[in-house]
């Protein structure tokens, strides 16, 4: 006889890898388009050497570099194996069963997974006509069993923000036993100045905590190494129920080489941000619908053709993201990268699964990029 599950994991959906097929474009993760500066690899390669030994439980010496960067003292930071565990740690750290959770929909899709994880109900609150989370309908949607709330921001996937105004109206009237996880995973690719640093307002409210992480600006997706900055009681909690040793020597290396290469970051994303307009503006002349992003992809909300554009894209050898009916996501890559993708673009809905250009591999350089790196 088989072990039975939880019944309620029995319908619980599979969080979705993205494909990676041989020699396609990978413009479906949101990854860095360049490899992390030589010094990080360096890094990487050293700790690699004492692979024999346990890292630090607390990643105290990122821990005090971050504390530094960011202006805040060490208690307030917890270092996490990426922000999306991190995010799974709030929810344990704050969640039993008979609790909610709410965020927006479309958002970040493991959010009501992990919410189901840990046996706990979701409310997903629609985004509003523009793609942006709807504060006043998720501020309605708190009840009394409400104890973790979601701010994606810049928001994954459709790249839309909330800005300073919206976001102090909203948290001055959630409920002061209410946790709000401010998830500032594309922080390092906003250029509107009206949109909230979210580590201030954790500093002002003892209900707010921030995630961000190393994978994307900083490109160690595949290292997987985040933060949370929030008031000492949930940093300290949040690493409590974390798993132990989680965060790697590795990871905890390369977080501190990337840290040292701030200037070179910044310039990588100043690259990744052109790029992301001149696609934005060449797929609105196309007469596509494009969501003001501020993140390293953009949103096409194409409906119900999201997915029969998506296999379109994939024929012709660039891999994008289809989230159901909703849209498409696209991230931003080398110049190109996003060229192969435009080319594929201009032919759907003209032959829309016959292959038009498919690349022997997926293009590493770019004279236009720095050839070094980029949350």
């Amino acid at each position: 006889m088989t072990v039975p599950i939880r019944a309620d994991l029995a319908g619980m959906p599979d969080y979705i890898i993205p494909r990676q097929p041989p020699g396609a474009i990978l413009l479906n993760s949101n990854e860095g388009p360049s490899a992390p500066p030589p010094s990080v690899v360096e890094a990487i390669t050293r700790a690699a050497t004492e692979s024999h030994r346990y890292p630090t439980w607390f990643s105290e010496e990122l821990v005090s570099r971050l504390a530094d960067r960011l202006g805040v003292p060490e208690q307030w930071i917890a270092v996490g194996c990426g922000s999306v565990s991190l995010c799974q740690q709030l929810i344990q750290a704050y969640c039993a069963p008979g609790d909610e959770v709410v965020c927006a929909w479309r958002s970040f899709e493991a959010y009501p997974v992990f919410a189901q994880v840990a046996g706990v109900a979701v409310r997903t609150v629609p985004l509003d006509a523009e793609h942006r989370h709807d504060l006043d309908a998720m501020l309605a949607s708190i009840t009394p069993a409400t104890r973790v709330v979601f701010v994606c921001n810049p928001n994954n996937p459709t790249g839309t923000v909330v800005r300073s105004e919206a976001l102090r109206r909203f948290l001055d009237k959630v409920p002061s036993d209410v946790l709000v996880v401010l998830d500032e995973a594309y922080r390092e690719f906003i250029t509107d100045p009206d949109v909230p640093d979210g580590v201030p307002l954790a500093l002002e409210r003892e209900n707010v905590a921030v995630l961000r992480t190393f994978s994307k600006a900083y490109a160690l997706a595949g290292v997987r190494i985040g933060y949370c900055v929030a008031p000492p009681p949930i940093a300290a909690i949040t690493t409590k129920v974390g798993v132990p040793f989680a965060v790697s020597r590795l990871a905890q290396a390369a977080g501190l080489a990337a840290l040292e290469h701030a200037d070179e970051v910044r310039a990588r994303c100043e690259t990744v941000i052109r790029e992301r307009e001149r696609l934005r503006e060449a797929l609105l002349e196309a007469g596509h619908e494009v969501a003001y992003s501020q993140a390293n992809f953009l949103w096409l909300p194409l409906g119900e053709s999201s997915a029969r554009f998506g296999e379109h894209c994939a024929n012709n050898g660039v891999m994008v993201r289809a989230f159901g009916n909703d849209g498409v996501r696209v991230t931003v890559g080398l110049p190109e990268e996003n060229a192969a993708f435009l080319r594929a673009a201009a032919g759907f809905g003209q032959s829309a699964d016959v292959p038009t250009h498919t690349p022997s591999r997926s293009p590493s350089k770019s004279p236009s990029l720095p050839s070094t790196e980029e949350k």
